[in-house]
């Protein structure tokens, strides 16, 4: 019995000294680094759509750039597979020229970027270039939206996978590690790539993108406690001096010294280095996306059996990934505003088009980030929505940061030529705040074959009632018909068909202004106007110059505008109306034959995308006199191609400048546009009128068209603006011209 009492004790001790023996499998902790490299880093996709098949689990993720982007995104909960179906959708062009929708834009706003070329910051009668071409608005606004399921983590370690990246502190040249905070405001530092994006703050320190100094962050990935480090290396190699034919080209072998040496030594201390083959894309071919992801899943596959066998040590199962579905519309329960010192909240969210505890759909709420960007008012608009419940109704919290403009003053210029106005250089001053906080003073000169100017001086009061002043002045010269000017015995006795005419138009006025949205507009006001007509072609009487009017007159006016186009020269989609209507009051009465009067004009407009590079559009027009005299310098004359006619004078294909008059008129003009590659249109047109004396008062305006024009013409988007050639011919007189654009049309 003692002897079985001691074997049994021993076989206890023994069996327990070898289980205590047997080995504890460790958990090993896997960091992914994802290096910057602009439009390569989407090679990252495609390697990470291969590790998700594999099933390999990442504990944390470290990104620089475009790593940061894709890495954020990975460690938020999207798959690769998910990521890649993302950036296919995405337009990058758009995201990096910071591209603002029009309909994203007041009426002012549109006129400033539909008008001017080049805009520059001009404080203290300096030029100054601006910091960066884009604000990075539209890639804050994407990163916001795809990260929205994630808004209320603050501290990136709490992601789904935890997550930091690199930015660099512009000041003092030192790597910043982002690892809290607002996660689409880290990664937009991480990414501002120097005089592309403009640099971000983010805790009292201006960042810019941490490639400049860190562009593979393994090393800060190693502290925080990782086994395995799997590494994804989308830089470039150094250059042969054939590649080195321009100071981009240098600025980029200059930087690469660092990140190549440093790649050196970090290539080797990457457990699983993957370097996916990008030798012939750029910084920039996002457009050639599917095949820069392509590359990266082959270059993910070569390293299979090393990924694999690090997938069977691993005992945690893989992050389950789940669709995230951006909200079709959000609810704002409370709005929280940092940063408005000369702006107030309700001049914020009148731009915003919202108020709190409102209900908006999702677009809207973008568009209404862009409305307050497209100000120009700020230089950075960045927000956070973070998940509330108010009163028991579930929604998000809005908390935002404005960063207000110090540049209150800008020099803006442009360049047009066309067959009326001829040659002319635009040069303007606009200044804000000058005398409020919401004003704004804008002044043009435009020199070159006729001088003109145009003065603006307007408070903005956003939808409630705002207050303006404007002075323009205007003048040309061309031939006109003699017979639209003269009397009978006055073209007979001339025997001229044609008169060098030279017009000059001051007009003044003061209105009363409200905006609904930013698609319509309704304007109330007074009007002083100086109109003189003369030629040197006749004359009529031996001791003076010619002159068929050279009066002031008094009117009171109104306008009502609708515009959904969503391009004013190359429309593809949208709805135009223009209405106008003025009472004509007091005139010195240059002829000696006024008495008051009225006209009445609008036009309205359709255009439609029938596919997706062809287009159609139809616009009818229409306007009438009501009391006024045969000889009014106010009809209505019809005649060439332009965008900018004073008064009642309006285009026509076929027929030259200000070739038919009449007090009354009806038009219309169909055109189909087929943008042939990007930004060049090949456009056909057709267009057909009546035009007489009191063409309403009769049924003549409904019969068929007495005037009829065609035109054919190729048009160009440029930066200057439009550069367009037509070619235009009436059956009605078998005449043909042509008409010429250069630039936007001012």
């Amino acid at each position: 019995m003692k002897q079985l009492l001691i074997l049994t004790l021993f076989l206890v001790v023994f069996s327990g000294r070898v289980y205590a023996q047997e080995p504890v499998k460790k958990e090993l902790k896997v960091g992914l680094v994802l290096s910057g490299g602009g439009a390569k880093g989407l090679a990252h996709i495609g390697v990470l759509k291969v590790m998700d098949s594999l099933g390999i689990r990442v504990d944390y993720v470290a990104g620089t750039s475009m790593g940061a982007i894709v890495g954020s995104l990975y460690a938020s909960g999207y798959s690769g597979k998910q990521l890649d179906s993302i950036f296919k959708e995405v337009d990058f062009g758009a995201i990096i020229n910071d591209n603002i929708p029009r309909e994203a834009k007041t009426f002012y706003e549109r006129e400033n970027s539909e008008k001017y070329a080049v805009t520059l910051p001009f404080d203290n009668f300096s030029v100054k270039l601006p910091s960066a071409l884009s604000r990075g608005q539209n890639t804050f606004n994407l990163l916001s939206k795809l990260t929205l399921h994630v808004s209320d983590v603050e501290d990136f370690s709490k992601l789904p996978i935890p997550f930091f990246c690199i930015a660099t502190n512009i000041e003092n040249g030192r790597p910043v590690v982002l690892d809290k905070g607002n996660l689409a405001l880290a990664v937009k530092a991480s990414g501002a790539f120097p005089s592309l994006f403009q640099p971000v703050l983010i805790n009292n320190e201006l960042l810019i993108d941490g490639g400049v100094v860190n562009n593979y962050p393994l090393d800060e990935l190693k502290v925080k406690g990782m086994d395995v480090i799997i590494g994804v290396d989308v830089q470039d190699g150094l250059a042969n001096r054939n590649d080195l034919s321009s100071a981009a080209a240098i600025l980029f072998q200059i930087n690469n010294f660092r990140t190549i040496n440093d790649m050196k030594v970090k290539s080797k201390k990457t457990d699983i280095y993957i370097k996916p083959d990008i030798t012939n894309f750029t910084v920039v071919s996002f457009d050639l996306g599917e095949k820069i992801i392509e590359n990266g899943k082959i270059a993910a596959v070569l390293k299979i059996p090393e990924l694999e066998a690090l997938a069977q040590k691993q005992i945690k199962a893989p992050l389950e990934f789940t669709d995230h579905k951006v909200p079709d519309s959000l609810q704002i329960n409370d709005v929280y505003f940092e940063g408005l010192n000369n702006y107030t909240i309700s001049y914020v969210l009148g731009k915003f088009k919202f108020r709190p505890d409102q209900k908006i759909s999702y677009n809207a709420f973008v568009s209404g980030t862009n409305n307050l960007v497209g100000t120009n008012n700020f230089d950075s608009f960045n927000y956070k929505l973070k998940p509330s419940n108010k009163n028991g109704v579930e929604g998000y919290d809005l908390y935002a940061e404005l960063k207000e403009t110090k540049k209150t003053t800008a020099l803006k210029l442009g360049l047009h030529y066309d067959g009326l106005y001829k040659s002319a250089v635009l040069a303007n001053i606009t200044s804000k705040q000058l005398l409020f906080k919401s004003d704004v003073l804008s002044f043009d000169l435009i020199a070159g074959d006729n001088v003109r100017y145009n003065f603006d001086y307007y408070i903005d009061k956003g939808h409630y009632w705002s207050i303006g002043v404007s002075s323009k002045y205007s003048e040309f010269q061309t031939n006109v018909s003699a017979s639209g000017l003269l009397t009978p015995d006055q073209y007979a006795e001339a025997g001229v068909n044609k008169l060098n005419t030279k017009l000059t138009d001051l007009s003044n006025r003061f209105f009363v202004q409200t905006q609904y949205k930013n698609d319509l507009k309704v304007t109330l006001g007074t009007q002083h106007q100086r109109l003189k007509v003369s030629t040197e072609t006749v004359i009529l009487d031996p001791n003076k110059k010619t002159f068929f009017d050279k009066s002031d007159y008094l009117s009171l006016y109104g306008n009502l505008r609708y515009d959904s186009f969503d391009n004013k020269y190359y429309p593809t989609r949208g709805f135009y109306f223009n209405g106008d209507f003025n009472i004509y009051l007091y005139s010195s009465d240059y002829n000696k034959d006024f008495s008051e009067f009225s006209v009445l004009s609008g036009e309205m407009g359709y255009a439609h995308s029938i596919t997706n590079n062809f287009s159609a559009s139809i616009k009818t027009e229409a306007g009438l006199s009501i009391n006024s005299n045969e000889s009014s310098s106010f009809d209505f004359i019809l005649g060439g191609y332009a965008k900018n006619f004073v008064n009642n004078f309006t285009s026509f294909y076929g027929y030259d400048f200000l070739s038919i008059r009449g007090n009354s008129y009806i038009k219309s003009t169909i055109q189909t546009d087929y943008e042939v590659f990007r930004k060049n249109h090949i456009l056909l047109a057709a267009n057909f009128a009546n035009v007489e004396n009191d063409l309403f008062e009769t049924a003549d305006w409904f019969s068929w068209p007495k005037y009829s024009g065609y035109a054919v013409g190729y048009g160009m988007e440029s930066f200057l603006g439009p550069i367009e050639a037509r070619y235009t011919w009436s059956p009605d007189t078998k005449e043909s011209y042509w008409f010429f654009n250069l630039g936007f049309w001012f």
